[in-house]
């Protein structure tokens, strides 16, 4: 992926941050889902007094994008940070949303993480989850 496109999906990410529901940890974090077709889809967290019952933005994007019938994606930008606080340079995906990601995409899927356009590093799914279960 070039790095416009990028740099694109990292504002994306910034900007579906904004819809987090973070009453608890006052963190917040943003996802843009890239889908091949080039459609993306945004995800934030979304917390919940059962933490059990928690999503992360990451799976929000996800979930979005599969319940409107995507099944092929390319890459996903994540931001997140303190509310009223910096990005932080990398808001890496917890387990669970690796694993997602695991079922839905192949190794070199990108995982783009950042703080701003000039500030942003690119990881595949292999780099982040190299012994991802699978059936």
């Amino acid at each position: 992926m070039n790095k416009k496109k990028r740099e694109e999906l990292l504002l994306e990410a910034i900007e579906a941050r904004k819809n987090a529901y973070v009453p608890y940890s006052h963190f917040r974090v943003g996802a843009a889902l890239l889908a091949k077709n080039g459609k993306i889809y945004r995800g934030c967290n979304i917390e919940n007094a059962a933490f059990g019952s928690t999503m992360c933005a990451e799976r929000t994007a996800f979930f979005k994008a599969l319940s409107e019938g995507e099944r092929e994606f390319e890459a996903i930008a994540i931001v997140g940070g303190p509310e009223g606080g910096d990005l932080r340079p990398i808001c890496d995906p917890c387990g669970n949303c690796r694993q997602v990601m695991a079922e839905f995409c192949g190794g070199g899927f990108e995982i783009i993480f950042g703080s701003s356009k000039k500030d942003l590093s690119v990881y595949t799914l292999e780099q982040l989850l190299p012994l991802r279960f699978k059936l």
